[in-house]
């Protein structure tokens, strides 16, 4: 272990702190000088600022060359109100850290503590806080920023807290962890008239009953009720998220429609598929209600695959740590933006277990268990002085 019982108690002060201060995807601002007035006190060779929107690169050099590795945490929280009812509990109406990136940045955060008391013997460590990961933006705007090139690394890792996995358990395994999905948004226009002559005007509700169902059946591979499912091969889902026509008004046939829906896939490839056979059905059922019809694509990201030399370097800590592990609950059908990372170098993140019953993911119950801050460090750590000395 090397952090005290001192220091767990000011570490979970800080969670709380960022917990009560949430910023949703692309507001982090406040977040990123938080976590950066709190981590300069361990005097890090450099800071980087601003990466990628609100995102924060903090870096320790070792004394010899040897090899980069980037540990990722994340810094926004999610537009949902918290019903938690802790003392600690948002102060942003309607904004709430209900996924745990609170708790993911302060494992980070204390690892900088560590390596202020140790550097790294060789290479390099940065500890990478990402802006915008619920938004499937945040990954690519980092590597996109040109100031990344300078801190490209040769490994990179990452962690997410998962309620029903025990408590303190891993959950981990080579391959693909996380599915690929991609928001769609379908625009269908025609004519507004008189409520008494809908016959003169062109309305989108036909289309638009029509339409949610048909783009659930594209679907394959689903699970069934109250069965385990972990998606296979050839799975593909497609969830209706958000519908709308027309103005509130009685007096109105609608001439506009507007459908939210996820498209999700095991892999990148069959996601391409799945938005092809998505695009061809709005084009024919608009064609069919002489509607024109319109698609866009939000919140794109791709499928999260673990490499095996970066896996391994997990799983070697793990058994350092005498932390077990298995491969449960994976894949997950939920995404997660930190397989970009996999571009640009061997790449793997770990599920640590949040507790059996613990409240699910997104939910207004869900608060991020303080006992992980130690159990991730130590894990990371491990990795840590396994590579850099």
């Amino acid at each position: 272990m090397f952090l005290s019982n001192d220091d767990l108690v000011e570490l979970t002060a800080f969670r709380r702190e960022l917990h009560r201060f949430p910023e949703i995807s692309g507001e982090e601002k406040e977040t990123a000088q938080r976590v950066r007035t709190y981590i300069e006190q361990m005097k890090p060779d450099r800071i980087i600022e601003g990466l990628g929107g609100h995102g924060l690169a903090v870096i320790f050099e070792g004394r010899e060359p040897g090899p980069s590795l980037l540990i990722r945490s994340e810094l926004d929280a999610l537009p949902i109100f918290e019903k938690t009812g802790l003392a600690y509990s948002s102060q942003s109406d309607g904004k709430g850290h209900l996924c745990g990136h609170d708790g993911h940045s302060t494992i980070l955060v204390s690892l900088g503590l560590g390596l202020s008391r140790q550097r790294p013997r060789k290479g390099r460590v940065i500890l990478m806080f990402q802006p915008a990961e619920e938004t499937g933006a945040g990954a690519a705007a980092v590597l996109a920023d040109p100031r990344f090139a300078e801190i490209v690394p040769d490994v990179s890792v990452s962690l997410h807290n998962l309620p029903g996995l025990p408590l303190g358990h891993v959950s981990i395994m080579e391959g693909v962890v996380n599915c690929a999905s991609r928001g769609i948004k379908i625009s269908l226009s025609g004519k507004t008239a008189h409520a008494s002559s809908p016959e003169q005007g062109i309305s989108p509700m036909l289309a638009l009953s029509e339409l949610m169902p048909a783009l659930v059946k594209l679907g394959v591979g689903l699970p069934k009720a109250d069965e385990p499912f972990l998606p296979g091969a050839d799975f593909r889902m497609v969830t209706v998220t958000h519908a709308s026509m027309g103005e509130a008004a009685f007096g109105i046939s609608p001439a506009d429609a507007e459908l939210w829906a996820t498209l999700r896939t095991l892999s990148d490839d069959n996601m391409d598929t799945l938005c092809a056979q998505a695009e061809e059905l709005v084009t024919d059922i608009a064609n069919k209600n002489s509607l024109k019809s319109s698609i866009a694509y939000d919140d794109i990201f791709l499928h999260c695959e673990n490499s095996p030399e970066a896996t391994a370097h997990i799983i070697t800590a793990l058994k350092a740590e005498n932390i077990p592990y298995t491969e449960d609950f994976l894949p997950m059908r939920g995404s997660e933006d930190f397989g970009r990372f996999g571009a640009v170098s061997q790449s793997a993140m770990f599920f640590l277990g949040a507790g059996q019953s613990h409240a699910n993911l997104h939910n207004p119950d869900y608060d991020f268990p303080d006992e992980l801050i130690d159990i991730g460090a130590r894990i990371f750590m491990r990795i840590i002085r396994n590579i850099n000395g």
